[in-house]
């Protein structure tokens, strides 16, 4: 018997190799092509800010204030304060300190101040609070 001919004869590596070889291509290949089909690479982009909001009312002039308290800057034209009307912040971007008010605010209104994306894809309330 000739060991070294055993030991040589490596003919069944290379096509184990070469099919794992594909099988890792096309399971890549099918997740890139996936992630494109469904949009997941657009909405992983898009996460809402994080920032604090704090409400005041005053219940005799039917008025809600909605304040940024701290967290990231936003660009007024992505949110809205919604009640029983929609308002907008009157700053182009919304920092620490910025304010909207609310008018005809009744009691056991829904205040809430909403984010959207810039391609109106997606939308998440960053605060909400009830009115007295």
């Amino acid at each position: 018997m000739n060991f070294n001919a055993l030991l040589d004869d490596d003919r069944a590596v290379s096509p184990v190799i070469g099919v794992i070889l594909m099988v890792a291509i096309t399971v890549i290949l099918a997740a890139v092509i996936g992630s494109f089909v469904l949009g997941l690479g657009n909405s992983v982009q898009q996460t809402s800010p994080n920032a604090n909001f704090q409400f005041d009312f005053d219940s005799g002039a039917g008025t809600a204030t909605a304040t940024h308290t701290g967290g990231d800057s936003i660009p007024s034209s992505q949110l809205s304060v919604v009640g029983s009307n929609t308002t907008t912040f009157p700053d182009t971007t919304v920092s620490a300190g910025s304010t909207s008010n609310t008018t005809d605010v009744s009691t056991s209104d829904q205040i809430r101040v909403i984010w959207t994306s810039e391609n109106g894809d997606s939308s998440q309330t960053l605060a909400e609070e009830s009115t007295p």
